[in-house]
């Protein structure tokens, strides 16, 4: 029996883009800080000259997907991270930035084989989303250790 897993050290030769929303930046400014953290903290070269990392910014939540289609396809990259927030307001506007959103992110992963970990925060009120973006904790981190789990586990499924 052969069992595979993601390692979070695995970060040499692995190449990832960020694509960030720039709709609720007081929310996402603070995911990409707590993200570039934790790809920091493990290893990852994330300094402005960095050929291991780039940061794509995009207007908001719903052009994720076409972004992280381009970039995933380009074959640069071993995995993507999305970034976004998107706040329930008083019309149903929020349930189809969101419907479209996680849709497009699956279908961007299915379609080209590289893992997009799913970093859209989805929430009631600002101050839920600045709890999960920094106050309480930061889900940026979280969403850097997903991305590193997955590009190794990818990484050790090819060498099977």
């Amino acid at each position: 029996m052969a069992t595979f897993e993601g390692r979070f050290t695995d970060v040499e030769g692995l190449r990832i883009a960020v694509v960030v929303a720039r709709f609720n930046d007081l929310v996402t400014a603070k995911l990409l800080s707590g993200c570039l953290d934790c790809l920091a903290r493990h290893g990852v070269d994330t300094s402005s000259t960095s050929s291991q990392l780039d940061v794509a910014w995009v207007p908001g939540s719903f052009e994720l997907p076409l972004v992280s289609q381009n970039l995933a396809a380009s074959g640069r990259y071993q995995v993507v991270i999305t970034l976004g927030a998107v706040i329930r307001g008083d019309t149903p506007h929020f349930d189809v930035v969101v419907a479209e959103a996680s849709k497009g992110i699956a279908a961007v992963a299915r379609e080209t084989g590289v893992p997009v970990i799913f970093g859209v925060l989805t929430t009631d009120t600002m101050q839920q989303a600045l709890e999960r973006a920094g106050i309480k904790s930061n889900l940026g981190w979280s969403y850097g250790l997903e991305a590193l789990e997955m590009g190794s586990l990818m990484g050790a499924l090819g060498r099977a």
